[in-house]
């Protein structure tokens, strides 16, 4: 399903003009200290825990999950998530792109790096970099139920209604608790099924 997506996003990079995309990329990223951090979370045991939550508990848990994200194992790069997630909160997106584009030079391996530039591009109205940089973060991490959020919404925006559907369906066997997930599930469903009979 992520390789669908990913060889989708290709087609989408040229494509991809205007899109409605502020709920998912221009909510502020939580900024974590390192300081109580928790390095040995055992992110696939969180990510079955996400999946079977109740909703009062998947919030905490999917916390749990990026806090573990956020963490390179360098200090360098994390300065660099910290420094570009900082001049987001400011408002400073073209100042955040250097860092994150310092961090993804940095730190190629590490797709938070990619999901947090993507961000930042497009606060900057840069939807091709930012679907590029989605594109990678899931290279690196199938499970980045963000990134997958974002590129459902780009193909919801787009008309791409079994293709947005898909997406959808792949974030929800990750956080089935997404905010604006199932919304987006229900608003579809009728399109999609009524376009396969």
């Amino acid at each position: 399903m992520i390789y669908v997506m990913v060889n989708l996003m290709r087609y989408l990079k040229p494509v991809v003009t205007a899109c409605s995309l502020s709920a998912i990329f221009l909510q502020p990223s939580v900024v974590f200290s390192q300081q109580g951090a928790l390095v040995d979370e055992d992110v696939p045991a969180l990510l079955l825990q996400l999946r079977d939550a109740e909703p009062g508990q998947a919030e905490t848990i999917a916390e749990r999950v990026r806090r573990a994200w956020s963490l390179s194992g360098s200090a360098s790069a994390d300065y660099l998530l910290r420094r570009g997630r900082k001049a987001m909160e400011l408002g400073d997106a073209a100042t955040a792109v250097e860092h994150f584009t310092a961090l993804v030079d940095h730190a190629p391996g590490f797709a938070q790096g990619w999901a947090e530039r993507a961000r930042a591009y497009f606060a900057l109205d840069l939807y091709g970099p930012a679907v590029g940089d989605l594109e990678q973060a899931l290279a690196l991490n199938p499970d980045h139920f963000e990134s997958i959020m974002g590129l459902a919404v780009i193909l919801d925006s787009m008309g791409r209604n079994a293709d947005a559907y898909e997406a959808y369906l792949q974030v929800k066997a990750i956080h089935p608790h997404q905010p604006g997930l199932t919304e987006a599930l229900t608003r579809l469903e009728p399109l999609v099924r009524g376009s396969e009979l």
